[in-house]
């Protein structure tokens, strides 16, 4: 099986690559010859995830799958939420929108929040979609050099380390994409 990841995230492509099975080839959208920004213009996370999977399909034909991802802050009725690549403004800069938040959350008492993925699978005309969710907290600094995006002030629950201070495979086992994907390939493992 082939599948294509529509996304141009190196550090996702990566997450991603060491959770789906050999038997899976997964290319990427420099493979495909795609290079222009994929839209991104819905506003829930599942709206922008299906509209990457459809536009990828749609444009290209290949069988795909695409995801979206949003950090939601309980003290901040769940911004940054869609937009939390762009946070900070359309430079989309990790350390513009970590610094952004924090600052918003300085005299919040409560630092609860949630990163949610869903990943969206266009495959033989059919749309299907899994949704991957990590509860944790907010830090009060960066902390870890590992990641990227908010990982330096998340915390997942049960984690006395921040995702930047871990490794890719613990941070699949518990975080939220690797919660997704691991629905997705157990979807395709069963697929006929």
């Amino acid at each position: 099986m082939q599948l294509v990841f529509a996304t141009n995230n190196l550090n996702k492509l990566k997450e991603v690559q060491s959770l789906i099975p050999e038997h899976i080839t997964l290319l990427s959208l420099k493979d495909i010859g795609c290079f222009e920004d994929v839209p991104e213009t819905q506003k829930t996370i599942e709206g922008n995830a299906i509209q990457k999977a459809e536009y990828i399909k749609e444009k290209y034909g290949y069988d795909c799958f695409a995801d979206d991802t949003g950090l939601e802050v309980a003290a901040l009725q769940g911004e940054p939420g869609v937009y939390s690549a762009r946070y900070a403004g359309e430079q989309r800069n990790d350390q513009d929108n970590m610094n952004l938040l924090l600052s918003n959350l300085k005299d919040k008492p409560s630092r609860s929040a949630q990163f949610k993925t869903v990943v969206a699978l266009h495959l033989n005309g059919k749309l299907e979609t899994f949704t991957g969710i990590c509860k944790g907290e907010i830090t009060l600094e960066k902390q870890g050099e590992k990641g990227f995006g908010y990982d330096p002030i998340f915390k997942a629950e049960g984690f006395d380390k921040t995702f930047a201070q871990i490794s890719i495979a613990e941070k699949n086992k518990v975080g939220h994409r690797g919660k997704a994907v691991t629905q997705l390939v157990d979807f395709l493992n069963n697929y006929n």
